[in-house]
């Protein structure tokens, strides 16, 4: 279950500066073009909208941006900034809060499928996505590709990133598909750890989860910038839509 605890105040306080990389207009401008391109002017709701990297810049494109999220530090720092009051934004489990009105949109952005630790869990966010879209409406998730390629047979730890102030290891349980993210920050001198638990899921996965919510699918690509999908992705941008 996507647990809150890992986002408190402290960390949330943090997030944009840790994330850092994620709000470079090379990478966040494709994902709102993308977003609004298929929202055709309808609302949009977004699934873990955190502190509002997306939803945010969405909304000041002129569409009406609904979000969910757990943290309500998280929706406090979204509601802090610029803009953050034009984002409605419900605190609950985005695999199972309802919210009021129909959408053209629903979209978890940045890997957060797999702040979902169960299969069960996952399949109600589709459930939950289906069911606040309107006909013809689309469901778009951002996910990772898991690197099982990259960890040698019968080792379990995948290190991404090694700096003098920031070291971040992948630790993977195939058995259960099992993905737990830890993360060593120095700060004011003193290192910090965080380990948050996930449950990678494979892009067919995803799809027979989609197909179960009533959903077809449309497009897979390896990007924003619409880059074919292939053996080599690292990353799948993912849309389906309710008939």
């Amino acid at each position: 279950m996507h647990d809150d605890g890992y986002f408190d105040e402290q960390f949330a306080a943090r997030y944009d500066e840790i994330s850092s990389e994620m709000f470079k207009p090379v990478i966040l401008d494709p994902t709102i073009d993308f977003l609004a391109n298929l929202a055709d002017g309808g609302a949009a709701l977004e699934f873990a909208s955190g502190t509002g990297r997306v939803a945010i810049p969405l909304s000041e494109r002129g569409l009406a941006v609904s979000g969910i999220d757990i943290s309500k530090a998280m929706t406090s720092q979204l509601r802090s900034k610029a803009g953050g009051s034009d984002v409605e934004v419900t605190i609950g489990d985005f695999s199972n809060q309802r919210v009021d009105g129909e959408f053209a949109l629903v979209f978890l952005v940045f890997n957060t499928i797999m702040n979902l630790t169960s299969q069960d869990d996952q399949i109600a966010c589709f459930e939950n996505a289906a069911a606040h879209l309107v006909s013809g409406g689309h469901f778009v998730i951002e996910v990772s590709v898991p690197k099982l390629q990259n960890v040698p047979a019968g080792e379990t730890f995948r290190t991404y990133r090694v700096e003098d102030s920031r070291m971040d290891f992948d630790e993977y349980s195939v058995a259960d598909q099992g993905l737990i993210s830890h993360h060593f920050m120095n700060v004011d001198g003193a290192w910090e750890k965080l380990s948050i638990p996930f449950r990678y899921v494979w892009p067919s996965e995803l799809d027979l989860m989609a197909r179960l919510a009533g959903l077809e699918s449309v497009d897979r690509w390896g990007g924003w910038s619409r880059q074919p999908f292939t053996d080599s992705s690292e990353k799948l941008v993912a849309v389906w839509k309710k008939p």
